[in-house]
């Protein structure tokens, strides 16, 4: 692994491009020796840095879990970040548009749950047992590390590129529907950008979760009762500029809209 002191200087170079709204040069372009377990040790002593000043954390995302998505980046691994409370906004929030860099939105479903999760042998009918309700989300990936050349060291160590979330729609408990044909129809500016369904998630959005669980285990954490966990993308990454409208509708899940100005 990368030395601790260089770890925690990484950390602190990517806290100063949040706060700037700036991107830095891809981490593997300056250690190609770099490992994913270096990534997460890097996020994981940002994420403490931010929790030590204040900030609390709701959730996780789980990203690259679609054929989408990973064809979109050309990265084929899952990957995992964390979401603080001042990251989560409400349905038809006017969002600013500067506080973010690389601005793009993508289609979700998040999982609320009532039980803790525990690995390594976390299954979709565990979390679904373990889940008080699935709602629609949107995730806004925000990246301060320059996206051309990028690797799955790259985006994880950037918390795995995530700026935000919307939440929205009608939620509902994981028993009254199935998950694996929840649809959602992206539009930017009333134009319809993108469409999916969310089995493309790992063929079911719960086997995302099960995922994170079994990963978290490797690294002596689990998933909490209470939090929020985005799922991960069933649609390609819809790019997003300043004055921006956007409208997602999940048909009986209802929609979620929002504006960046």
């Amino acid at each position: 692994m990368l030395p601790a002191e260089t770890i925690t200087e990484i950390a602190d170079e990517l806290a100063v491009a949040e706060r700037a709204r700036s991107v830095v040069a891809r981490i593997t372009a300056r250690y190609p020796d770099a490992t994913v377990e270096d990534a997460y040790a890097i996020q994981g002593v940002w994420r403490d840095k931010n929790l030590a000043a204040g900030r609390r954390l709701v959730g996780r995302k789980i990203g690259l879990t679609s054929r989408a998505m990973q064809q979109a980046t050309g990265i084929t691994e899952p990957d995992y970040g964390v979401m603080f409370d001042d990251t989560v906004w409400q349905n038809g929030s006017v969002i600013p548009f500067d506080a973010f860099s690389n601005v793009r939105i993508e289609v979700e479903l998040a999982f609320v749950l009532s039980e803790p999760l525990q690995g390594p042998d976390c299954t979709v009918f565990d979390v679904l047992r373990a889940t008080e309700y699935v709602t629609p989300a949107l995730e806004i990936l925000n990246s301060h590390i320059e996206l051309e050349g990028r690797t799955i060291v790259d985006t994880i160590a950037d918390n795995a590129a995530y700026g935000g979330m919307v939440l929205g729609g009608r939620p509902m408990a994981p028993d009254q529907l199935d998950l694996r044909w929840v649809s959602a129809l992206l539009y930017r500016n009333e134009t319809i950008e993108e469409t999916g369904v969310a089995a493309g998630v790992l063929n079911h959005p719960a086997a995302g979760v099960a995922w994170l669980a079994n990963k978290l285990h490797q690294h002596g954490a689990h998933l909490a009762a209470g939090e929020l966990i985005l799922a991960g993308s069933f649609t390609r990454p819809v790019w997003v500029s300043c004055g921006d409208s956007i409208v997602c509708d999940y048909g009986p899940l209802g929609t979620i809209s929002c504006r960046f100005l």
